[in-house]
């Protein structure tokens, strides 16, 4: 029996999980390029590309160096990292190398982003594609829809082979109608910067966006690509969020209760094991899965509390574990989570338990 805490991974969901994204990209009609940044596994990305994921997105050069690598296990050589990455002597090396072993892809968005890698990579021996990064309404990175030509166009000039847009609606991890005005917004910014881009003598070939919580509202034509990353686990977010039940989370943080004080009791999976993210809008930093009226109401590193409904409940009495009992949580936000652990353990194995290490955990630059 695995000591507590860890993290498990339930292999029939999971699979339903990959089939379900691929299924629905199919009707959709756009290629999926899920972001591996979740999941950091080999083993869950050569499950993604039989399903017919195309390719793989990732968010570091770290990442991407560990995904080449794993190519011939995975078999995957087409990367892209969805980052404006502001490139260096060291990096664009590592870029350069990466490039050698697979088909790159990386993201710019600003004009002196894309004379930067042009400085470093634009070498005869070495290809890569680029997307300018577009703010479809995440206010975090990428540039207006209508300036997205003028940066596509410097980067051309610098001699950098640009092709298309992309944004990430983070806007849609919100209550009520966030996700699908994010996935609407989205489409609006993404044809808007398709546009910019013609009217700069570019054709925009690829237009990539999507997320976890807004593939429920993608609007078929409007996207060449996907890139959703939560969707193999899901996660308390998720399921907050309507994108997912929780008869479709596949990972969750197996614990032990070590204290109880009546209806109260403490676990040994704290914020090293679950992370730390609440937003203002979740009900607790997790959800425990069987007891779905229980609320996690804090952590510290190596505690969680769980607080459970009194016995006067007018919904009836709740289970209350004793110390001892072992329980499972599903964390708010599964990529801290995962990026927290060394390996995580099958289940769905029978009696044998099976593990797959976190390849690209803490590749984080």
């Amino acid at each position: 029996m695995t000591d507590t805490p860890y993290l498990a991974v339930d292999l029939t969901r999971l699979e339903s999980n990959l089939t379900a994204m691929a299924r629905r990209c199919a009707d959709l009609g756009v290629a999926l390029r899920p972001h591996a940044k979740t999941h950091k596994c080999i083993e869950i990305a050569r499950r993604q590309i039989d399903c017919g994921a195309t390719g793989l997105t990732v968010a570091t050069i770290g990442e991407a160096e560990v995904f080449a690598a794993a190519a011939e296990q995975t078999g995957c050589r087409d990367l892209f990292i969805a980052y404006p990455l502001w490139v260096t002597a060291h990096t664009g090396a590592r870029l350069r190398e990466i490039a050698r072993a697979v088909s790159m892809r990386v993201g710019v968005d600003s004009i002196a982003g894309a004379h930067r890698l042009a400085a470093e990579v634009a070498r005869p021996d070495t290809h890569l594609e680029v997307l300018v990064e577009i703010d479809s309404g995440h206010h975090r990175t990428g540039v207006a829809a209508e300036q997205a030509g003028q940066v596509a166009a410097a980067a051309a000039a610098a001699g950098l082979d640009v092709v298309g847009v992309f944004t990430f609606p983070g806007h849609g991890y919100g209550p009520g109608s966030a996700r699908a005005e994010a996935a609407a917004a989205e489409v609006v910014a993404l044809r808007d910067a398709a546009q910019s881009l013609r009217d700069n003598g570019i054709d925009p070939r690829v237009i990539s966006g999507g997320s976890t919580p807004t593939v429920e509202f993608a609007e078929a034509g409007a996207l060449t690509e996907i890139r959703p990353g939560v969707y193999p686990f899901n996660d308390a977010q998720q399921v907050e969020l309507g994108s997912a039940t929780v008869d479709e989370v596949a990972l969750t943080a197996v614990t032990t209760v070590v204290h109880r004080s009546r209806s109260r009791v403490i676990v040994d999976a704290g914020s090293k094991i679950l992370g730390a993210d609440r937003p203002e809008w979740a009900t607790g930093f997790g959800h425990v899965l069987d007891s779905p009226r229980a609320r996690i109401t804090a952590l510290s590193e190596h505690h969680a509390t769980i607080d459970y409904p009194e016995d006067d409940d007018p919904e009836g009495p709740a289970r209350i574990p004793d110390p001892g009992d072992r329980i499972e949580v599903i964390p708010n936000h599964v990529c801290t989570a995962v990026n927290l652990v060394d390996d995580l353990i099958v289940k769905g194995q029978g009696e044998h338990s099976l593990s797959w290490r976190v390849a690209a955990r803490g590749r984080n630059s």
